[in-house]
């Protein structure tokens, strides 16, 4: 799929998961630990990994965060285009965009 046709916030289809903040934070620090523990494994500045590693998760989660939240809108956008209601399953969207309980 081309850069071009996935700019604009629409939704492609893909699985959101039940927790996707959470797991983004989750797999991105555990990203940023490893970057220091390698720099302290070769000798590297610890200060500077260390920053790096914080820097890196906050670009990436950020990112991350702010690209799962266009999804859910546009899954949120599409169910009230679709119903004629925001709502899904038994009435709450629980901001996953799949509807139901949290």
């Amino acid at each position: 799929m081309s850069l071009l046709r996935r700019r604009g916030g629409s939704d492609d289809g893909r699985p959101i998961p039940d927790h996707p903040y959470r797991d983004t934070a989750l797999v991105y620090a555990a990203m940023a630990v490893v970057l220091v523990i390698l720099a302290a494994a070769t000798g590297g500045d610890l200060l500077r990994a260390t920053a790096a590693a914080v820097i890196f998760f906050a670009l990436a989660t950020g990112w991350s965060w702010w690209r799962f939240r266009v999804r859910i809108k546009a899954r949120e956008a599409a169910a009230a285009a679709g119903s004629g209601s925001a709502s899904l399953g038994n009435g709450r969207i629980n901001g996953n965009g799949r509807g139901g309980t949290a």
